[in-house]
């Protein structure tokens, strides 16, 4: 029959002089990642910004509909002179549904990169800094219980490829206010991502593989 003793946790070592300091120097990330949630507070800001403006460019708020056409991009027909020249775009009036589409898409935008900001904030406290004790926490995130710095990784990647389709995708439905090149680079760019994410997949099953068979092999 087992002692109250050996249901005891073991104790934690206790550091001292320059381990401990070099140990305790982790704690210089704790303003950044304070930063980080300050800039969430500026995301979240935004997101009722443009929320508010669709809600009232819906309806028949010229004044918002001005900023939401400003601050998505978004240009009007052409008109050209007999030269064939551009001289200007017609007026808006009232929302369209391209113009309400990349405005979604542009909230969705907000929403993917808040989700990028917690996994940062949260995965990378917890990896990093120190334990945030979650365990048996009833809105512990799934994911949060094997979190690593590759697993951290992988989850980053996906993210910044779910944010990058966002981008395409608003060009893309706007594409007749950008030149060609901009249209090649960005899909370019977006390939990139990809094949970056998967590299990093590939990189940490091998690593996984190799941890597994070794820990087999003892």
């Amino acid at each position: 029959m087992s002692t109250p003793a050996e249901h005891k946790s073991p104790s934690p070592a206790k550091l001292s002089g320059l381990p401990a300091f070099i140990f305790a120097s982790r704690w210089l990330q704790l303003p950044l990642y304070l930063g980080l949630i300050l800039a969430q507070g500026v995301y979240v800001y935004h997101f009722w910004v443009e929320l508010v403006h669709l809600i009232e460019a819906a309806f028949g708020s010229q004044t918002a509909l001005a900023q939401l056409v400003t601050s998505i991009g978004y240009k009007a027909v052409p008109i050209k002179d007999a030269a064939g020249a551009l001289i200007g775009y017609e007026p808006i009036k009232a929302l369209n549904e391209t113009i309400i589409m990349l405005v979604v898409l542009a909230l969705i935008d907000v929403v993917m990169i808040s989700n990028l900001l917690i996994m940062v904030i949260i995965g990378g406290y917890e990896t990093f800094v120190s334990r945030l004790n979650l365990e048996g926490h009833p809105d512990q995130p799934e994911w949060l219980s094997h979190v690593n710095a590759s697993v951290l990784k992988v989850k980053l990647a996906t993210a910044i490829i779910g944010i990058s389709s966002i981008h395409l995708l608003k060009t893309f439905i706007n594409a007749a206010n950008y030149e060609e090149k901009v249209l090649l680079w960005q899909t370019v760019i977006h390939v990139a991502f990809l094949f970056s994410a998967l590299a990093i997949a590939w990189a940490d099953r091998i690593m996984m593989a190799t941890a597994s068979a070794k820990s087999q092999g003892h």
